[in-house]
């Protein structure tokens, strides 16, 4: 019944991922936006809300046991951002196969590509430093998260200003599809584009809780601590059916899209809810902790290494999912 429940929850994401990323893209033809700004804020805000809400919520519980909350909060906040750098990828890529070969080339807009993940980078080297930084010393920890929020808005700021620039470069966000509830007889205008965003986002929000407990009923079995658990199973149960959005545009040849998709969640997970983090929870260097964010590191600069000699082919992204393979290997073990 179990696994029943999983495959139906599993199919409402993937519909509401199809109607979501559908109405995104007259969105953002409408505002006459980027490629950019579409996928790496619109997107990615959107589809990070619903799992965002994992970590707050433990973070905020008064039921249960704290340690075990700040455990879930801290594994939550990590996780998504080392599978978004390591198995989405990878899967994104798995995608294509099929169609580009794994010599054939991606080839999303760099600028903004690289924009995100410097930012990305940036801000979660700081997050690794705050693990290391005594409790005793708040100011320096505030100081931290403060930088990191900081450093968040002034990405959105930049992302927004690249956008005139790039849709007069020919990255302007076009929709491939007609909008599906034009389908149906109403009109293309920001009334109607809203209503079925709203339907779609409150649909990976109801696929995503369904699947989250699925997956932790399935997982109780497993005996493995609360920390491990959270960085493992809530970001592939919350964050990877979300990313569908980058398969579909990936697989349309909407690179920039869907890199974008990816790539924009980073630095939003990889800024705020860390902040969060160092100011609500012990935040401290445990082994499964420190070697996720050295993973998550490594893996954001290998594809930021490709992105600067603009040369990312299709089996360059098999590395990330190595990578992921690696931290689940010295973590459990």
């Amino acid at each position: 019944m179990i696994f029943l429940q999983l495959f139906l929850m599993l199919i409402v994401i993937l519909v509401a991922a199809e109607i979501f990323t559908n109405a995104l893209e007259h969105l953002g033809e409408k505002l006459k936006i980027s490629e950019g700004v579409t996928g790496s804020i619109f997107a990615a805000i959107g589809t990070a809300l619903p799992e965002t809400l994992v970590p707050l919520l433990a973070l905020l519980s008064s039921h249960g046991d704290a340690k075990t909350n700040h455990d879930v909060g801290v594994g939550a906040i990590l996780g998504a951002p080392l599978m978004l750098s390591t198995l989405t990828m990878f899967i994104m890529a798995i995608s294509v196969i099929g169609h580009r070969g794994l010599g054939g080339h991606l080839k999303p807009e760099k600028t903004g590509l690289i924009r995100d993940l410097d930012f990305f980078i940036f801000s979660f080297i700081f997050a690794g430093i705050a693990l290391f930084i005594p409790h005793t010393s708040e100011l320096a920890r505030g100081l931290i998260a403060f930088l990191m929020v900081f450093s968040y808005f002034i990405y959105i700021l930049m992302t927004i200003r690249a956008s005139k620039k790039l849709v007069s470069e020919g990255h302007s966000t076009e929709a491939s599809n007609p909008m599906f509830m034009e389908r149906i007889g109403l009109p293309n205008n920001y009334l109607i584009i809203s209503i079925q965003l709203l339907i779609g986002l409150a649909l990976l929000i109801f696929g995503a809780k369904g699947f989250i407990s699925g997956i932790e009923e399935t997982s109780s079995i497993l005996g493995i601590s609360a920390l491990i658990l959270s960085m493992l199973i809530i970001p592939i149960a919350t964050e990877l059916p979300e990313k569908v959005n980058s398969i579909f545009w990936i697989r349309k040849g909407k690179d920039t899209l869907a890199f974008g998709n990816i790539t924009g969640a980073m630095v939003f997970q990889g800024t705020l809810l860390p902040a969060i983090g160092i100011i609500l929870t012990p935040w401290e260097p445990r082994k499964e902790v420190y070697l996720c964010i050295f993973i998550t590191l490594l893996s954001s600069l290998w594809i930021r290494t490709l992105i600067h000699k603009s040369n990312i082919k299709v089996w360059h992204l098999g590395i990330n999912g190595i990578f992921y393979f690696i931290y689940l290997y010295f973590a459990l073990h």
